[in-house]
């Protein structure tokens, strides 16, 4: 993949290999139906969904894999059975593109990453209120 300045998420799809493309494009509807008031944005050269100023989720299409970013020990944990058939490590999770897209699971993990970010950013602001 030679080009490195995505302009959007429709450019970054179509910049894939034909076989990725229609994975990636599922994941891309998942994402944005379980989580529809994000707003999609390109970072670190992926495509990237923000709630509220945060991002929250991300994803990318790899040779023989599609992976969704972060995934941290919190996530792994909530999701230990589900995972289980993935490799995670690193705070990704690669799903290989010879399977079908787990659309249900990559749902629930937008909300989960939502839900997380969303405290994150409350507990911010409670200690930013305390320190006044």
């Amino acid at each position: 993949m030679a080009k490195t300045d995505f302009k959007s998420v429709d450019d970054y799809i179509r910049t894939r290999p034909a076989n990725q493309q229609a994975a990636l494009r599922l994941v891309r509807t998942t994402i944005r139906k379980a989580l529809p008031g994000a707003e999609e944005t390109i970072s670190y050269q992926m495509p990237t969904y923000k709630q509220h100023g945060a991002y929250v989720i991300y994803f990318a299409g790899w040779k023989e894999h599609f992976s969704i970013y972060p995934a941290n020990a919190r996530l792994a944990e909530a999701f230990k059975t589900e995972l289980a058939p993935y490799e995670l490590s690193k705070g990704t999770i690669r799903f290989p593109l010879s399977e079908p897209v787990p659309t249900r699971l990559i749902a629930r993990i937008a909300k989960f990453l939502a839900n997380e970010t969303t405290q994150r950013a409350k507990a911010k602001l409670a200690n930013a209120a305390k320190r006044q």
